[in-house]
């Protein structure tokens, strides 16, 4: 069964980075758009990039400016560099393809941002 497994969470202060990574199959990476959701508590799993197969990168709303979603075809990986974090980007984060999920979610990457 194909899997997503990302990587790279931590615990982070205020204004710091982190990079995420997720690998996945290459066949998942090579036909679908991917993305990076986060799920924080009492909301709903929330889109923060997208990538398309041929490499344009979408940010959305507050991730806008500070988060930059790349992919790696040699790797089949998909990256979330995240730069300027704020407590409001403490959240599991998790990828998955774009825009229809049709992978399960994996385990996700825990990223807490406080001082």
């Amino acid at each position: 069964q194909v899997q997503l497994v990302e990587s790279g969470g931590g615990l982070v202060q205020p204004g710091g980075s982190l990079r995420l990574s997720c690998a996945t199959s290459a066949d998942i990476f090579n036909k679908y758009a991917m993305g990076w959701y986060r799920l924080t508590p009492g909301k709903q799993r929330d889109l923060v990039a997208s990538i398309t197969v041929g490499g344009n990168a979408v940010s959305e709303g507050s991730a806008r400016g500070r988060f930059t979603i790349s992919r790696d075809s040699a790797k089949n990986t998909v990256y979330l560099q995240m730069n300027s974090l704020e407590p409001g980007d403490t959240a599991v984060y998790y990828c998955n393809t774009f825009p229809n999920k049709v992978l399960p979610w994996g385990q996700g990457a825990q990223v807490t941002v406080s001082s």
